[in-house]
């Protein structure tokens, strides 16, 4: 488990591709001193575990599923990524409930600036939508940010200062690609209040609506 409040960023120094999966070198630009062999690390908001410690840093093995989920299929040799050690039980919990279960990737759109803050226009598969809410929490490449406005093909979020200088997230242009993780509580009210999956849900269409809320006890 995760928070989405980005420790530190790290520098991919070694790539090695096996078959359909892949092992990666990572070296902190932070003390991670303390990170043992079996531990969880978030690479960019993906939940990876360390094989093995070395004297540039520690080595994560990727799967294909991750890969064909994530922009880790792109990755390369130098390029900086986000790094967020595994929430412990004692940790304020500052952002929100992050899995590092990447849901699939978004492309940046629009980037603006505003004042000393920037607002990022992303994609989002329509059938992730539904579990994106305004002034709700969503996790780009494992930042934790808040969502300004939706839509059914994307959203906005705004980047502070503070966040842009501890991350990688106001390195990437329009056109590039990021992970995204929806809010993991949505997914369990969908779960939980759905009565088998309709023919709506095979179309990416969620059988919660106004009156299903009422009906178990949300709302007037």
């Amino acid at each position: 488990m995760f928070t989405g409040l980005v420790e530190g960023i790290g520098n991919i120094k070694g790539l090695t591709r096996m078959g359909e999966d892949m092992s990666l070198t990572i070296s902190p630009h932070f003390d991670m001193a303390d990170t043992r062999v079996g531990d969880s690390v978030a690479v960019n908001g993906v939940c990876l575990t360390v094989t093995r410690l070395s004297g540039e840093g520690f080595c994560v093995d990727v799967s294909g599923e991750t890969l064909s989920r994530s922009t880790l299929r792109h990755a390369k040799q130098g390029d900086k990524v986000n790094l967020e050690r595994a929430l412990r039980m004692s940790d304020r919990l500052g952002g929100h409930m992050v899995l590092g279960h990447v849901d699939g990737t978004g492309r940046i759109l629009r980037r603006e600036q505003r004042e000393r803050s920037w607002v990022l226009r992303i994609s989002l598969d329509p059938a992730l939508s539904r579990y994106v809410i305004e002034k709700g929490s969503i996790a780009v490449d494992g930042v934790s940010l808040t969502v300004n406005r939706w839509d059914q093909n994307g959203f906005e979020v705004n980047i502070i200062p503070q966040t842009g200088l501890e991350t990688t997230i106001l390195s990437k242009r329009v056109g590039d690609l990021v992970n995204i993780e929806t809010d993991l509580i949505g997914k369990y009210v969908e779960k939980f209040l759905s009565k088998g999956k309709s023919a709506g849900e095979k179309r990416g269409i969620s059988p919660i609506d106004e009156d299903m809320l009422k009906e178990h006890g949300f709302g007037d």
